[in-house]
């Protein structure tokens, strides 16, 4: 036995004959949009096929619809949605890559800062160089080192790194 989606049927709007990928159940249409196909074909029933094409035309006469009811009248943006869902496109373009077009050197500068310096690679070196100092200072320059316990130079360097890397992430992120 064939599947519906594999026999030619009729739509019960235009009565052209399409291959069941084209149909959709007349009862699994949208109550709102059955009634508006009703207004316009009384003697049709819930039973049966509607085409893709005949379907997607009654749902934008719907959107329209419920546009002006909403809004009484419908503006040029609104006519623009209507048929660009009407041909499947979209409206809008990407926006980040617009916005992306715009930044100045500095913004670009502080992003790329800001993503490294909230990145695991990030975290990983900066751990590595944090142990790698200490165990130099405290094993290897037992003898004479230049920042004994409680490592005060690299308390400065830290303090020195959190006070440029703060201002750049809070310029990435003020945008």
């Amino acid at each position: 036995m064939k599947s519906s989606r594999q026999l030619s049927l009729s739509c019960r709007i235009c009565g052209k004959t399409r291959s069941g990928s084209q149909l959709i159940p007349a009862d699994l249409v949208r109550n709102a949009i059955s009634d508006q196909i009703r207004m316009e074909f009384p003697d049709c029933s819930a039973e049966g096929y509607i085409c893709v094409s005949d379907l997607n035309r009654f749902r934008m006469r719907y959107i329209e619809n419920l546009l002006e009811s909403e809004k009484g009248e419908l503006s040029t943006l609104d006519r623009e949605v209507l048929e660009s869902l009407k041909l499947h496109d979209t409206l809008t373009a990407d926006v980040d890559l617009e916005f992306e077009k715009k930044l100045t050197f500095g913004e670009k500068l502080s992003d790329k800062l800001a993503d490294f310096g909230g990145s695991w690679t990030f975290l990983i070196i900066f751990g590595g160089i944090l142990l790698a100092w200490i165990l130099m200072i405290s094993i290897a320059l037992l003898a004479k080192p230049f920042d004994p316990y409680p490592y005060i130079l690299l308390n400065l360097v830290l303090s020195c790194l959190a006070a440029i890397q703060a201002p750049v992430i809070m310029m990435s992120q003020n945008r």
